[in-house]
This record gives structure tokens, sequence and C-alpha cells, in this order.
């Protein structure tokens, strides 16, 4: 009996061993995340603490994504995912010492937070660029889902739930210790990966590839990083893809994250409980996307496929701020969250089929930091925005301009064009290789 296409990954020791342990290293990311709230409260923190720290995670993550993208591109990709996991794991097990011993300080965790979001700056874009290098290609879009399945899973609900759980039957400082052995554990399995894509010459000594990491030469900072930007701007389906997502996050995030609490209070009369069944819905929408999309091959209109799923997607939402009824509001957060995850698992793809080798650090960083950059905008412009404007209209545009823009994205970088003239199922290799002249 074949493998199911979305389990083929699983075949290749390597991949095992990195989803192995980047499925319990956002297991702990989702324990910390309401850990993390309640030692803040433990401590006497209120409101503006937490906000303090959460913000001190964000401006970690933003403030070194672009340089976590030029080391994926300069630094063998095994060495820059080992050293995060180890240093998430010190840090994670210093604030647990310092819970445990009665010595922890507000200040304690807002360095904690701090360094954990540089880390997740220095992780993403590197695990993006080691895939390609241990799986081949053909396996890179149900790895992608396995992702995307996994993530809402771990993170956003067992997680979270079990660290929930701990903190009432124990402490937060004990909730704080089973995110450290998460990390040690992931820190531990980390340690048993090797480089080296199928196919390739056999790695080198110390099990890295001699080429991974890209150029030895050491170009500066600002040279790598002009590279990437300007291999965007000459790219267009990448440069609108971009752009789409730029508007998107903008016009998205902050109804959803901001406004539909209140929607949930004054439309459905429902409670906090109702908020985070609303957003699970989401979240299990999020999860069936991403299994279906890795269970079938890559399509062959798939920049078509994508940003239709991203648009049409988007339009359920459009009608949010007018319902009145729990499950036509949790539909259309499903539809939102499926389609959306179609998306991702094809764009994740696509990164590593198309985009030159030594770039895909970079170009996932600014893929990242794109959509990181715009995301607290969009949060801090959702209220004003509600106190002049009724929030079925600001749902109503949200949901609108997006498929909009889709659209748009499409006819101006001519995509489906482009998705003809570099077909990714007849000859990948090829395609990496001149991907330069897209």
């Amino acid at each position: 009996m074949p493998t199911p296409k979305a389990l083929r990954p699983f075949a290749h020791r390597e991949y095992r061993v990195l989803i192995a342990a980047l499925a319990i290293s956002i297991f702990g990311s989702g324990m910390w995340a309401v850990a993390m709230v309640y030692q803040v409260m433990r401590l006497g923190g209120g409101p503006l603490d937490l906000s303090l720290v959460a913000a001190a995670g964000s401006a970690g993550l933003v403030a070194f994504v672009l340089a976590g993208g030029i080391a994926a591109d300069r630094v063998p990709q095994r060495r820059l995912i080992v050293a995060v996991e180890g240093a998430n794991l010190a840090v994670i097990a210093a604030v647990s010492g310092l819970a445990m011993a009665g010595w922890l300080q507000l200040w304690h965790v807002a360095v904690a937070a701090f360094v954990l979001g540089v880390g997740a700056a220095f992780f993403f874009p590197a695990y993006s660029a080691i895939l390609p290098r241990i799986l081949p290609a053909e396996d890179l879009l149900a790895a992608n889902g396995m992702e995307g399945s996994m993530r809402p899973v771990l993170q956003q609900a067992a997680g979270p739930a079990v660290a929930g759980v701990l903190v009432a039957a124990l402490s937060p400082s004990h909730a704080v210790t089973a995110v450290a052995a998460c990390h040690l554990a992931a820190f531990a399995i980390l340690n048993f990966l090797r480089s080296g894509k199928p196919g390739n010459p056999a790695p080198t000594a110390d099990g890295e590839e001699a080429a991974e990491g890209g150029d030895r030469r050491r170009p500066s900072f600002f040279r790598d990083l002009r590279e990437g930007v300007a291999y965007t701007l000459g790219t267009p389906w990448l440069l609108w893809t971009l752009l789409w997502a730029c508007i998107s996050v903008l016009f998205l995030i902050g109804p959803i994250e901001v406004l539909l609490p209140f929607v949930v209070r004054d439309q459905l009369g429902g409670d906090s409980s109702m908020f985070g069944f609303l957003l699970a819905v989401m979240g299990v929408g999020a999860a069936l996307g991403s299994l279906l999309t890795a269970s079938f091959r890559l399509p062959r209109r798939y920049l078509t496929v994508m940003m239709v799923s991203w648009g049409a997607g988007s339009l359920p939402l459009a009608a949010i701020g007018a319902m009145d009824n729990f499950w036509a509001i949790g539909a259309a957060l499903f539809v939102f969250g499926a389609t959306g995850s179609v998306g991702m698992v094809i764009w994740g793809t696509l990164l590593q089929r198309r985009v030159p080798p030594h770039l895909l650090g970079r170009i996932s960083s600014l893929d990242f930091f794109v959509s990181l950059a715009l995301m607290p905008v969009s949060m801090a412009l959702a209220g004003p925005a509600a106190a002049v404007l009724p929030v079925w209209l600001i749902f109503l545009v949200a949901g609108g301009v997006c498929p909009v823009m889709a659209v748009v994205a499409l006819a101006a970088a001519r995509m489906p064009l482009d998705e003809v003239a570099h077909p990714l199922d007849a000859a990948p290799e090829a395609e990496r290789t001149t991907a330069a002249g897209d």
C-alpha cells in the first residue's frame, strides 16, 4: 500500500528528527504563552506590565528577523537551529530556576521574552532554508502542510491547555519548568540532525554540507540585504504576493484580534469562552486546510490557486460585523482559517522551490518581516477606527479589499502566465537554478 502523500516526508530520517524537535518546541511555545501571563500576574504585574513583556517578545522578533534571514544564508542552518534551541533552553531554564527560588522579577520575564523573540527571528528562516536540503522537492508541499497542521493544534490549543492545567493545579513556575523541559527535549533531539540534501554529495566531517550557508566570502550585512530586496523587486510573483500580504495584514489582523471580541459580546451576547471557541474553530480550519493541501500534489496553477484561496477565503469576513448567529460567524472563521492555510502551504513551498537556495533565508525573513511590521499597526488602528465607524463597515471593507487586491496581484504580476512558464511538477531543479531570471 503506497504511503499517503502527506506522510511521505517521514520516510527521511533528517525530517523525522527536525519535525519531532519542532513539534515539541512549538508545544512549549504554546505553554509559554499562558505560563508567562500568569507568571507576570503572580509577580504582581497588571495589564501594562503584561503588555510590556509581550511587546519585548515582538520587539526581539521584528528587530532581528532580517538579520535572521541573512544568517540563514551565511551560516549552516543546522548549527543555527541547534544554537537557537539551546538559547531558548538556557533562558527558560533561568526563568524557571529564578521562579522556583523566589528571585524572579518582572524585568527577568521581559528579557526572557525578548531573547525568545530574537530566537524565533533566527529559527524560522533557517528552518525554511534547511527543508530543501533534507527533502526532495516533491515532498516539500507535504512538509509545509504538516507544519501548518501541527502549529494550530500544538501552539494554539494543546500547549495553552496543558499550561493552564499546570498553573491551576500547581503554579506558574511549574508551568515554566515544563516549558524548559520541552526545550530540553527539542535541543537533545536536534543534536541528532545531520545536513545534506537527498542525492547531493555527502556531508563533511562535522555533518555540514560544504555548500550549506551560501557564500563563504562573507559580504557585508547591507550588501546581503540589498541582494535579497533586489531579487524581490525583480521577481513579480514574489513582489506582488508580499504586497498583497501587507494589505491583508493591515486590513484583517486588527478586526480579528481587536474587534471580534466586541462582536462576540455585542452581537452574540457571549463571553471570553465563546471568543476562545471561535478562535479554536478558525484554528481547526487552518489545520484541516494544511493537511488537505499536503495530501495532494502541488496544483499546476499554483499561483492562481494560492491567490484565489486567500482572496475568496477573506470574503466571508465581510459579513461578520452584521451577523448575530454564532454558527454563521464560526463558519466564516473556519473558511478563513482553512483557505488561508491552503495559501500558506503553497506559498512556503514556492519559496523553497523557486527562490535560489543562497537567497532563501533572506527572502523568508523578508516575508516574515512584512507580516510582522504591519501587524501592530493594524491592531493600533482598529480601536480608533471603531470609535468613528460602525463595526459592520470595518469588517465589510476588510473582507472586501483583500479579494480585490488578490485579483490585482494576479493581473499585475501576470501570475497565470508565470505559472505556465514555470511548471514545478516537471523540472524543479531546473526551476531552482534559473529562478533569478523570473
